[in-house]
């Protein structure tokens, strides 16, 4: 998830780094379909004839595609890393990446920037251009700065995993790993791990162990012994023993293992004594000490028995390991023995080391893991770490933040982090920065480790959300972005107040790195947004206080007046989950919807992550009603402000935000005059037995873990249908626009199919589209971008625009 940064580097590398990176970028790959061929395809979907559009359809396919092709080429902003030297000054890397529609895939690039400090400001001074990483599946610098490692998985998993190091002026190494060493390196920010030792000389890193050899029979179908990895033209493969796979995005990721290469000699060191029962991710390395063994420290989540889906979901019993790492004196096939470091605790990940090397600090999703919830509020802990590296049989673990339950009005509503820099400490070794959701949006705060006070680091009068990139010692690097705004870099410079309490003056970088096109510009200058708190109809005496209090709802809107008085038609915009949340950040499809005239109701019912675990815990058992309740009061409360024309209300969501459209257009069949609706849950009994996550459709049905089995039983799938939306299908008459993913594990394209036929055969307007290739989430970029376009023509249609 939240990945991001590194440690300094010299100037000599980024003063000329649009030259040097060059080097590191492998030539474009070409491809054979011609780039007018696809955007025929798009905007002209394929034609009138073959889609069924009239001439005035096809027009305004070809209309909204040309703006829609502007939001979809903003860039995303997605790490930065501060690089420091003595000798160069301070220069600064930022990851950034833009869809690339032809070629259906990411464009990765860097930009880079030398930091000039003055004593009222800092200046960034960027290349003149970027440069695109082509190829790089990941690229980390090495503390000091001074090399930076390239790893290059392949897409077809039979060719070597490149590793490349640099120098500031050329490659230094190029290493091919085959795959009878090792799969691909893990980049995906859950269980990726890649860790630079502190004098430089070897990499820790998480990548998929090899796969067992599968059986061989030759031309004439005859096993062959000796059965290896290797291809041979006169032979072929069997299929052999199946394997868990850890569930939706991670198809063919099944055991990620420990390894560490040596940066010098290209030598991969596999780390025995790691059980098969624990998948391996975030590797870290112990402060080294003279005369005491180093360690690596990493994070396991269990798998013995079965995996469950991985991909968002924080409730899957994980631990902070440790095994000590290989010497050149050590036995090359001595296992060192595993150190389970959380024993007390049900969930621990992200370990980071204080900066003097005295505690280990890590996040905890316990709450999660020990209610059942997908996702819930987080807890910050730490232990002690030996000074002579000999590790106890058992540690005390300190409670550094706990979960927060009922926060106060504006104050710290708890941890929702999922990630830590891989450096994340201010230059007095105890304050720790990081970003967090707080409501609606998403704030940067610092945590002192030895008080556990939480304070804000970006402005507490912000309603945008800001995250962090990097430190730049006491100074803090952010993206900053609204609903109505692009991202952009702001640097938070550190000051002192008489009493000595810190502060951050922010400041804007004086060339923004996002220059959008005219239409993008226009579009948003006459966009605003607020937050509106929504109070809660129908308060039960059984709700605990934290549920009971006001959840929010963010509404977007034209500022320009309009001549009759009227609204715009609204989209009311449900996040899935349910334990997530909407923040006031940046969306290219949500800013397009609303530059071309529709005001945005996105609300963040209770369940939601960001106000407490009350409010989220008041959910589960109640889904298909406090939910969908929820939903409802926002819009009657908007309605009721003049915000919104009930004539004119049209819903929109995805996975449980798809739950919520369904449920919405069956139990207010009369609310709302168009629906689109992304891999929705349609059906829970048909969903539970062919889902990653089946202890899902238990926790929110219950509400609690005790009911959960492998074979429900006639009660639970009468349950499971009762609360689902089909089981108001009959009252459903809104025109329905279904986006579906045919290799989605989590929510399997079956669930909308089934709900689509009925739909069918009632008569109501339907509309599907079927994506083949892509999974729950729907974001390859050309899926993404024809997938607002439909959404797009499919509201105006009905709302008459």
């Amino acid at each position: 998830m939240i990945q991001y940064r590194a440690q300094a580097q010299a100037r000599s590398m980024l003063s000329s780094s649009h030259l040097h990176l060059r080097r590191i970028i492998s030539p474009r790959a070409r491809r054979a379909k011609t780039q007018s061929s696809w955007i025929r395809r798009v905007v002209a979907m394929d034609s009138a004839k073959d889609v069924g559009l009239d001439s005035a359809s096809e027009e305004e396919y070809a209309t909204q595609s040309k703006l829609l092709k502007e939001f979809m080429s903003v860039p995303t902003i997605d790490k930065a890393w501060i690089l420091n030297s003595d000798s160069s000054g301070t220069q600064a890397m930022v990851a950034m990446s833009q869809a690339n529609l032809l070629a259906n895939k990411r464009r990765n690039f860097i930009l880079s920037a030398h930091i000039s400090k003055e004593e009222s400001s800092s200046n960034f001074h960027w290349s003149p251009f970027p440069v695109e990483m082509t190829g790089a599946s990941a690229f980390v610098p090495s503390p000091s700065g001074l090399k930076l490692l390239v790893i290059r998985n392949r897409d077809d998993n039979v060719s070597p995993t490149k590793f490349e190091i640099w120098s500031s002026s050329q490659l230094l190494k190029d290493f091919h790993i085959p795959q009878k060493v090792h799969g691909f390196v893990y980049v995906d920010g859950w269980f990726e791990g890649i860790s630079w030792n502190s004098d430089e000389t070897r990499v820790a890193y998480v990548a998929e162990e090899p796969s067992c050899p599968r059986p061989t029979f030759d031309h004439l179908g005859y096993y062959r012994k000796g059965n290896t990895l290797d291809k041979d033209i006169e032979s072929w493969k069997g299929q052999g023993e199946w394997e868990e796979e850890w569930g939706e995005a991670y198809a063919g990721k099944k055991q990620p293992a420990l390894f560490v290469i040596d940066v010098d000699s290209g030598e991969v060191e596999h780390i025995k004594g790691v059980p098969r029962s624990i998948s391996v991710g975030q590797v870290v390395w112990s402060p080294s000490s003279s005369g005491s063994a180093q360690y690596l420290v990493f994070a396991g989540w269990f798998g013995d028995k079965r995996k469950f889906g991985l991909k968002h979901c924080y409730n899957r019993p994980c631990a902070i390991y440790a095994i000590r790492c290989t010497e050149p004196k050590d036995d090359a096939n001595e296992a060192f023995p595993i150190h389970n470091l959380t024993k007390s605790i049900s969930s621990g990940f992200c370990p980071r080391f204080s900066k003097d090397g005295k505690f280990l600090l890590f996040l905890s999703a316990k709450a999660a893991v020990d209610s059942g919830a997908h996702c819930s509020t987080e807890s910050l802990h730490k232990i002690s770490w030996p000074s002579h590296g000999k590790l106890p049989e058992s540690t005390n673990i300190v409670d550094v933040i706990q979960v927060v339950n009922c926060p106060e009005d504006g104050c710290f509503p708890g941890l929702y982090v999922t990630g830590l820099l891989s450096n994340p400490w201010l230059s007095d070794g105890r304050t720790l920065i990081l970003s967090s959701y707080w409501r609606s949006c998403r704030v940067i705060l610092s945590l002192n480790l030895i008080s556990g006070e939480v304070s804000r680091v970006s402005p507490n009068d912000s309603d945008f959300s800001w995250s962090l990139l990097a430190l730049d010692g006491d100074n803090v690097v952010a993206v900053c972005s609204s609903l109505v705004s692009v991202p952009e870099i702001k640097y938070g410079k550190k000051v002192l107040d008489p009493s000595g309490k810190p502060s951050w003056h922010w400041s804007n970088i004086q060339k923004p790195i996002l220059k959008c096109s005219e239409k993008v510009t226009s579009g948003l200058s006459s966009l605003q947004f607020k937050i509106l708190e929504v109070p809660v109809s129908n308060v039960s005496e059984c709700l605990t206080e934290g549920a009971k209090r006001p959840f929010e709802a963010i509404y977007v809107s034209s500022s320009n007046t309009k001549e009759n008085g009227k609204c715009d038609p609204l989209v009311v915009v449900l996040h899935g989950g349910p334990h997530a949340v909407a923040p006031c950040s940046f969306s290219k499809q949500l800013a397009y919807l609303s530059s071309i005239g529709y005001s945005l109701l996105i609300v963040n019912y209770r369940g939601s992550l960001g106000f407490g675990e009350d409010a989220l815990q008041s959910l589960p058992g109640r889904i298909g009603s406090q939910d969908v309740n929820d939903v409802l009061s926002a819009v009657d409360h908007a309605v009721e402000m003049g915000l919104a024309d009930p004539s004119r209300v049209t819903v929109l969501g995805g996975s449980h935000g798809g739950f919520l459209t369904t449920h919405l257009i069956g139990q207010a069949p009369d609310k709302f005059v168009a629906a689109a609706t992304r891999n929705p849950v349609c059906n829970i009994a048909s969903m539970v037995g062919i889902t990653d996550i089946p202890d899902w459709c238990f926790f929110e049905a219950y509400g609690d873990q005790t009911h959960y089995t492998e074979a429900p039983s006639p009660e639970d799938m009468s349950l499971f249908h009762k609360i689902s939306p089909i089981s108001h299908i009959s009252k459903v008459k809104t025109p329905t626009l279904f986006l579906l993913g045919t290799m989605d594990l989590r929510v399997p394209i079956s669930n909308g199919f089934q709900y689509v036929r009925v739909l069918k055969k009632k008569g109501v307007e339907v509309k599907v589209l079927v994506f083949p290739n892509d999974n729950h989430s729907l974001d390859r970029p050309q899926t993404d971008y024809e997938t607002f376009l439909n959404i797009a023509v499919w509201f105006n249609k009905y709302c008459k625009l």
